[in-house]
């Protein structure tokens, strides 16, 4: 793997947001699934998340409510524990959840509630 600056950006940002499950992907990566860890590292956490036109915080938040809208509970979990180190609250989280369901609709709402419930209560924020 060419490691370059968009790279060390975006295992940091993996790091800070997951803690070391974010870059256990990266550090048990193979020949068959390399090519997509490396793309997540360099263009979604070293290129998009660096951005400077939305902080951390705002990012994570919309983060959340696509992945409600997706119902794509393994990444919404992922992204509620990194949007806990990103400074968002569990207040913030409900009313994430409590929008997205509205335009989304309630069974990915409902799912993604209960999902986001289990990560606020492994997190000891419930």
């Amino acid at each position: 793997m060419n490691k370059d600056e968009s790279y060390d950006r975006g295992r940091a940002m993996r790091f800070d947001m997951f803690g070391e499950p974010g870059v256990r992907s990266l550090d048990n990566a193979d020949d068959f699934n390399e090519p997509l860890q490396d793309l997540v590292t360099r263009l979604c956490f070293g290129d998009v998340w660096n951005r400077p036109g939305l902080d951390r915080k705002t990012r994570s938040m919309l983060t959340i409510a696509i992945l409600i809208g997706q119902s794509r509970p393994d990444q919404l979990r992922n992204h509620i524990n990194g949007a806990l180190a990103n400074g968002v609250t569990k207040d913030e989280i409900r009313e994430i959840l409590l929008h997205a369901t509205l335009y989304v609709g309630l069974p990915a709402g409902t799912d993604s509630w209960r999902h986001a419930r289990e990560v606020l209560q492994e997190n000891d924020v419930y």
